[in-house]
């Protein structure tokens, strides 16, 4: 009736949306039925390391590894570990009851994408983390814009006509939102040259 620990081996697994992925979990539990354990099934240890495997797939089949989108706030893999840890508890406990185990603790001990796709879905982070920095620097150079063009108007320092203010605006948002340092370019005409 002790406690024993029980770290499952890595299966390779569907998540909701279908990617594959590796996952293990750590079971802490312990006989609390001696009568159950003994009569109900064969091999109590067998039948805990069997429904653990089951467990961990039909869990990593009900929600997806990860969110790309950050509009859905929905429970992930990676995200939501508690919440996740938790329904992995009860189903674990709700599978092993009618052996007499107590499940004392489970959660996940690995997680990560399958090698066959993990590069992928690292360029997919990546891309993901680069278009929200980019919206970000626009974002900002947009204000930088107007509040430049509005001291300009405020303070009479140039009074600019719609195309220069377009040309303004341009060059303006080609050096804040660039990748590289601005050049300045000489003109030795006006605009329309």
């Amino acid at each position: 009736m002790r406690a024993r620990n029980f770290d499952s081996e890595r299966v390779k697994v569907n998540d909701m949306v279908g990617n594959p992925i590796l996952i293990s979990v750590i079971l802490v539990w312990r006989v609390q039925e001696t009568y159950r354990a003994a009569f109900e099934v064969d091999d109590y240890a067998q039948f805990v390391k069997v429904q653990t495997d089951a467990a961990v797939r039909k869990l990593a089949g009900s929600y997806p590894y990860d969110n790309f989108d950050e509009h859905v706030h929905e429970i992930t893999l990676r995200s939501g570990v508690k919440e996740v840890n938790e329904a992995l508890e009860k189903e674990l406990d709700e599978r092993l009851t009618m052996a007499g185990i107590h499940v004392m603790e489970a959660r996940i001990g690995y997680l990560a994408y399958a090698p066959e796709i993990a590069q992928a879905m690292l360029r997919r982070q990546q891309a993901t983390a680069i278009v929200a920095a980019r919206f970000k620097i626009v974002e900002g150079a947009v204000g930088m814009v107007e509040s430049a063009l509005e001291m300009l108007s405020q303070k009479s320092i140039i009074n600019l006509d719609e195309e220069r203010k377009a040309a303004m605006v341009s060059n303006l948002m080609v050096v804040l939102c660039g990748d590289r340092d601005a050049h300045p370019v000489i003109n030795t005409g006006t605009l329309h040259q």
